[in-house]
Protein backbone atom coordinates (compact mmCIF):
# COMPACT_ATOMS: atom_id res chain seq x y z
CA UNK A 1 0.00 0.00 0.00
CA UNK A 2 1.32 3.43 -0.96
CA UNK A 3 2.22 5.72 1.91
CA UNK A 4 -0.13 8.70 1.48
CA UNK A 5 2.09 10.90 3.64
CA UNK A 6 5.20 10.33 1.52
CA UNK A 7 6.29 11.82 -1.80
CA UNK A 8 8.32 9.88 -4.35
CA UNK A 9 10.65 11.82 -6.65
CA UNK A 10 12.77 10.82 -9.63
CA UNK A 11 15.58 13.24 -10.50
CA UNK A 12 17.25 12.41 -13.81
CA UNK A 13 20.49 13.72 -15.21
CA UNK A 14 21.24 14.93 -18.72
CA UNK A 15 18.36 14.32 -21.12
CA UNK A 16 19.54 14.90 -24.70
CA UNK A 17 17.85 13.75 -27.91
CA UNK A 18 20.74 12.98 -30.28
CA UNK A 19 20.92 12.68 -34.05
CA UNK A 20 21.06 8.91 -33.64
CA UNK A 21 17.61 8.86 -32.01
CA UNK A 22 15.86 12.01 -33.27
CA UNK A 23 13.36 9.83 -35.12
CA UNK A 24 12.53 7.76 -32.04
CA UNK A 25 12.09 10.88 -29.91
CA UNK A 26 9.93 12.55 -32.57
CA UNK A 27 7.72 9.46 -32.65
CA UNK A 28 7.55 9.25 -28.86
CA UNK A 29 9.06 5.75 -28.88
CA UNK A 30 9.98 5.72 -25.22
CA UNK A 31 11.15 2.10 -25.21
CA UNK A 32 13.98 3.02 -27.60
CA UNK A 33 15.71 5.23 -25.04
CA UNK A 34 14.26 4.19 -21.65
CA UNK A 35 13.84 0.49 -21.05
CA UNK A 36 10.65 -1.02 -19.65
CA UNK A 37 12.58 -2.17 -16.57
CA UNK A 38 13.74 1.38 -15.83
CA UNK A 39 10.38 2.92 -16.71
CA UNK A 40 8.64 0.59 -14.28
CA UNK A 41 10.64 2.28 -11.51
CA UNK A 42 9.95 5.77 -12.82
CA UNK A 43 6.37 5.84 -14.04
CA UNK A 44 4.56 5.84 -10.69
CA UNK A 45 6.68 8.55 -9.05
CA UNK A 46 4.83 11.63 -7.83
CA UNK A 47 7.45 13.89 -9.42
CA UNK A 48 9.88 13.44 -12.33
CA UNK A 49 12.64 15.98 -13.05
CA UNK A 50 14.81 15.96 -16.18
CA UNK A 51 17.81 18.16 -17.00
CA UNK A 52 17.22 19.09 -20.66
CA UNK A 53 20.76 19.71 -21.84
CA UNK A 54 19.96 20.71 -25.42
CA UNK A 55 18.02 23.58 -27.01
CA UNK A 56 14.89 22.52 -28.90
CA UNK A 57 14.91 24.53 -32.12
CA UNK A 58 14.60 24.10 -35.89
CA UNK A 59 16.89 26.95 -36.94
CA UNK A 60 20.55 26.62 -35.99
CA UNK A 61 22.44 29.62 -34.60
CA UNK A 62 25.46 28.00 -32.91
CA UNK A 63 27.45 30.27 -30.64
CA UNK A 64 31.23 30.42 -30.70
CA UNK A 65 32.39 28.26 -27.80
CA UNK A 66 34.71 25.51 -26.69
CA UNK A 67 33.02 22.13 -27.21
CA UNK A 68 29.94 21.12 -29.20
CA UNK A 69 26.97 23.41 -29.75
CA UNK A 70 24.06 21.02 -29.31
CA UNK A 71 20.55 21.21 -30.77
CA UNK A 72 17.53 18.98 -31.25
CA UNK A 73 14.48 19.51 -33.49
CA UNK A 74 11.34 20.79 -31.81
CA UNK A 75 9.61 17.57 -32.92
CA UNK A 76 11.62 15.63 -30.32
CA UNK A 77 9.36 17.09 -27.64
CA UNK A 78 7.11 14.09 -28.29
CA UNK A 79 9.74 11.80 -26.79
CA UNK A 80 10.26 14.08 -23.83
CA UNK A 81 6.51 14.12 -23.24
CA UNK A 82 6.56 10.33 -23.26
CA UNK A 83 8.72 10.50 -20.14
CA UNK A 84 5.91 12.35 -18.32
CA UNK A 85 8.05 15.20 -16.95
CA UNK A 86 6.80 17.07 -13.92
CA UNK A 87 9.53 19.67 -14.37
CA UNK A 88 12.36 20.41 -16.81
CA UNK A 89 15.62 21.98 -15.66
CA UNK A 90 17.47 24.30 -18.05
CA UNK A 91 20.38 25.47 -15.88
CA UNK A 92 23.29 23.86 -17.69
CA UNK A 93 26.22 24.63 -19.98
CA UNK A 94 24.32 23.98 -23.24
CA UNK A 95 21.31 26.22 -22.64
CA UNK A 96 22.54 28.94 -25.01
CA UNK A 97 24.26 26.68 -27.55
CA UNK A 98 21.92 28.04 -30.26
CA UNK A 99 21.98 31.58 -28.88
CA UNK A 100 18.97 33.32 -27.38
CA UNK A 101 16.74 32.30 -30.31
CA UNK A 102 17.34 28.63 -29.50
CA UNK A 103 16.58 29.27 -25.85
CA UNK A 104 13.36 31.15 -26.64
CA UNK A 105 12.33 28.33 -28.98
CA UNK A 106 12.85 25.87 -26.11
CA UNK A 107 10.68 28.03 -23.84
CA UNK A 108 7.92 28.10 -26.46
CA UNK A 109 7.98 24.35 -27.08
CA UNK A 110 7.84 23.51 -23.38
CA UNK A 111 5.05 26.02 -22.73
CA UNK A 112 3.04 24.81 -25.74
CA UNK A 113 3.22 21.30 -24.28
CA UNK A 114 2.29 22.37 -20.76
CA UNK A 115 5.67 21.37 -19.29
CA UNK A 116 6.93 23.62 -16.48
CA UNK A 117 10.61 24.52 -16.45
CA UNK A 118 13.13 26.34 -14.27
CA UNK A 119 16.78 27.33 -14.36
CA UNK A 120 16.69 29.71 -17.32
CA UNK A 121 14.88 32.87 -18.33
CA UNK A 122 14.89 36.06 -20.36
CA UNK A 123 16.96 37.71 -17.63
CA UNK A 124 18.66 36.87 -14.35
CA UNK A 125 15.60 37.52 -12.21
CA UNK A 126 13.44 35.19 -14.29
CA UNK A 127 16.15 32.52 -14.50
CA UNK A 128 16.57 32.36 -10.71
CA UNK A 129 12.90 31.65 -9.95
CA UNK A 130 12.33 28.37 -8.08
CA UNK A 131 9.56 25.84 -8.55
CA UNK A 132 7.32 24.68 -5.71
CA UNK A 133 5.68 21.26 -5.84
CA UNK A 134 3.03 20.18 -3.34
CA UNK A 135 1.76 16.65 -2.73
CA UNK A 136 0.09 14.97 0.24
CA UNK A 137 0.37 18.17 2.22
CA UNK A 138 4.14 18.30 1.69
CA UNK A 139 5.61 21.37 -0.02
CA UNK A 140 8.91 20.85 -1.87
CA UNK A 141 10.94 23.67 -3.40
CA UNK A 142 13.21 23.04 -6.39
CA UNK A 143 16.13 25.36 -7.15
CA UNK A 144 18.17 24.88 -10.34
CA UNK A 145 21.55 26.56 -10.99
CA UNK A 146 24.70 26.06 -13.06
CA UNK A 147 28.35 26.93 -13.01
CA UNK A 148 29.49 29.93 -15.05
CA UNK A 149 30.29 28.88 -18.61
CA UNK A 150 28.81 30.06 -21.90
CA UNK A 151 25.18 30.24 -20.91
CA UNK A 152 24.74 32.40 -17.84
CA UNK A 153 21.90 34.93 -17.60
CA UNK A 154 22.56 38.53 -16.62
CA UNK A 155 20.31 41.37 -15.47
CA UNK A 156 19.33 42.18 -19.06
CA UNK A 157 20.51 39.04 -20.87
CA UNK A 158 18.80 35.64 -21.26
CA UNK A 159 20.40 32.42 -20.13
CA UNK A 160 20.81 29.95 -17.30
CA UNK A 161 20.59 30.67 -13.59
CA UNK A 162 24.18 30.93 -12.31
CA UNK A 163 25.39 29.54 -9.05
CA UNK A 164 26.54 32.66 -7.23
CA UNK A 165 28.31 32.31 -3.90
CA UNK A 166 26.53 35.43 -2.62
CA UNK A 167 23.06 35.29 -4.19
CA UNK A 168 22.27 31.57 -4.48
CA UNK A 169 22.39 30.84 -0.72
CA UNK A 170 19.93 33.71 -0.21
CA UNK A 171 17.58 32.29 -2.84
CA UNK A 172 17.72 28.88 -1.21
CA UNK A 173 17.23 30.27 2.28
CA UNK A 174 14.13 32.16 1.13
CA UNK A 175 12.77 28.98 -0.43
CA UNK A 176 13.35 27.04 2.80
CA UNK A 177 11.19 29.55 4.64
CA UNK A 178 8.10 28.61 2.60
CA UNK A 179 8.70 24.90 1.94
CA UNK A 180 8.99 21.73 3.99
CA UNK A 181 11.91 20.50 1.89
CA UNK A 182 14.21 22.08 -0.69
CA UNK A 183 16.04 20.25 -3.47
CA UNK A 184 18.96 22.09 -5.08
CA UNK A 185 19.93 20.81 -8.52
CA UNK A 186 23.43 22.07 -9.26
CA UNK A 187 24.93 21.55 -12.73
CA UNK A 188 28.68 21.79 -12.90
CA UNK A 189 32.06 20.26 -12.01
CA UNK A 190 34.88 19.06 -14.27
CA UNK A 191 33.92 17.26 -17.48
CA UNK A 192 34.68 13.50 -17.55
CA UNK A 193 35.81 13.53 -13.91
CA UNK A 194 33.56 11.74 -11.47
CA UNK A 195 34.43 13.60 -8.26
CA UNK A 196 33.47 17.16 -7.23
CA UNK A 197 36.37 19.49 -6.51
CA UNK A 198 36.99 20.59 -2.90
CA UNK A 199 35.67 24.04 -3.84
CA UNK A 200 32.40 22.60 -5.18
CA UNK A 201 32.04 20.36 -2.12
CA UNK A 202 32.50 23.36 0.15
CA UNK A 203 29.95 25.41 -1.81
CA UNK A 204 27.36 22.63 -1.76
CA UNK A 205 27.77 22.09 1.98
CA UNK A 206 27.30 25.82 2.46
CA UNK A 207 23.99 25.92 0.56
CA UNK A 208 22.83 22.71 2.25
Amino acid sequence: MKNETAVSMIICGDTVPMQSNFKEFANGERKCYVSDALWDKMKDADFRFYNLEVPLCDELRPILKCGPALSAPTSTIAGINALKPSLIGLANNHTLDQDKEGLFSTFDVLRDNGIPFIGAGKNLDEASKPFIFEKNGIKIGIYNCAEHEFTIAEEDKPGANPFDVFDSPDHIRELKEVCDYVVVIYHGCKEHYRYPSPKVQKACRKIG
